[in-house]
């Protein structure tokens, strides 16, 4: 009786086990509509800000590379300007939402960013740049935007 018991088991979980993969082979017979040809030239990176510093010619940006490193951007100001730009400045409301960049890439390139930050300018995530330091030539001849990570 105990062995029979047993065996029921063992059926039982050999069945469940296998539905998953008969599930698989099936769905992927189905067309789901994304092929080469469907497959998008842009991709994105979502990249989490630690500190921001609102600068006369556009923004300096730290941001998270690693465990316990930061990488830091310069973002001109006329990249927000004009249809043509190549940044949009997203201001995120009161909640629990950290600022954050997007960087978009078209076949590889850097396409466009969008920049997420707190309206709150109290956030810990905005700073200061000390009076008396020049960082101009930081954001001359910027183009694009170059990560490391």
């Amino acid at each position: 009786m105990k062995t029979s018991r047993i065996f029921i088991i063992l059926i039982v979980l050999l069945f469940a086990a296998a539905v998953p993969v008969f599930a698989q082979e099936a769905g992927s017979e189905r067309s789901s509509g994304i092929s080469p040809e469907h497959e998008s030239d842009m991709f994105y990176v979502n990249i989490p800000i630690e500190k921001i510093y609102p600068y006369r010619m556009g923004y300096v940006v730290f941001y998270r590379k690693g465990i316990g490193s930061l990488g830091e951007t310069y973002i001109p100001l006329e990249w927000f300007s004009g249809p043509e730009g190549k940044a949009d400045l997203i201001y995120l409301n009161s909640g629990k939402r950290w600022p954050y960049l997007t960087v978009f890439y078209q076949n590889g390139e850097f396409s466009h960013l969008r920049l997420y930050v707190r309206h709150e300018v109290t956030h810990e995530t905005w700073g200061n740049i000390p009076l008396g330091v020049n960082i101009d030539s930081r954001f001359e001849g910027v183009e694009t935007m170059i990560l490391e990570f």
